[in-house]
């Protein structure tokens, strides 16, 4: 089972678009996807349509340590894409978490409820430092930030995302390794000399750093994704052909190769999503 965190310090990045269509076509590829809420504001929890809602959901897994997975995970209407909800409406769970003494690594040491039932686990995070975004990055095998290509987005990289990095780097002396940081650049606009510096700056960079990659896959801004979310549907399923005269690749040529660039160990059937109709099916695609 991978793990995978959409994380950031900084809100308004785009971080449940990206966890909310990775599991969507993921999901589509026939693999089993739990999307885990741990936002405060949970909109990844409101994002798909459920059709069979638990009685619990991230309060009951985090305070109780709820182990029946019939009582944590409701069915959304895509197959195969589950989700546990936030329902922390008084936002007690950090409070709970900062004062015990496995706080930090209680969602990694509850993670084998879900082993045998799910092949990949995406954690939508909330966009500030918390023991709560601590607690998701150590459980993970891989981390995500998006980042938007404005300076004020690079400076808060560096100054929250980078630094809480760094800091949880002492749980190596308990054996825990922190997973490695893929930086997404994300709403790139199709014309903008600012934008493109930034994108260089980013690259130059972490050339040659060890744990901050910057992904090759780049999500531009395009009209798909949040009319997606209008619609409530995986953004490869709204848009899965380029539109005639535009540059930028479609939703579906996106979402795929992201989740190829993240998950290559799936990558025959993540190459052969479609978005047509409103399940899945197999086409042949070149693959570079």
């Amino acid at each position: 089972m991978q793990v995978i965190s959409v994380i950031s310090t900084k809100g308004g990045v785009g971080k449940t678009t990206i966890a909310t269509n990775l599991g969507g076509f993921i999901a589509d590829a026939g693999l089993r996807v739990l999307l885990l809420d741990l936002d405060t504001q949970p909109t990844l929890s409101s994002y798909y349509e459920i059709a069979d809602r638990a009685a619990g959901g991230i309060y009951e897994l985090l305070a109780f340590n709820e182990s029946d997975l019939s009582r944590l995970a409701s069915h959304t209407v895509v197959d195969g894409l589950d989700v546990v909800l936030s329902n922390d409406e008084h936002r007690q769970l950090g409070t709970l978490l900062l004062h015990a003494a496995d706080g930090r690594l209680r969602l990694r040491n509850l993670l084998s409820i879900f082993r045998p039932h799910y092949d990949l686990v995406l954690i939508d995070t909330q966009g500030a430092r918390s023991v709560l975004l601590e607690m998701a990055i150590l459980a993970s095998d891989q981390a995500v930030s998006p980042i938007t290509p404005e300076i004020l987005a690079a400076r808060e990289l560096r100054r929250g995302t980078l630094q809480l990095v760094d800091d949880i780097a002492p749980y190596r002396q308990l054996g825990i390794q922190p997973p490695p940081l893929h930086l997404l650049i994300n709403r790139v606009p199709a014309i903008s000399s600012n934008a493109r510096l930034i994108q260089k700056t980013l690259r130059l960079i972490f050339r040659d750093h060890a744990q901050v990659q910057v992904l090759s896959c780049e999500v531009p801004a395009i009209e798909a994704f949040p009319r997606a979310a209008t619609q409530g549907l995986p953004a490869h399923r709204v848009e899965h052909r380029r539109p005639t005269g535009r540059q930028a690749p479609s939703a579906l040529e996106i979402v795929r190769d992201l989740a190829i660039e993240l998950c290559p160990e799936w990558r025959e059937q993540l190459a052969h999503v479609t978005g047509k109709a409103s399940g899945w099916r197999r086409i042949n695609v070149d693959l570079p």
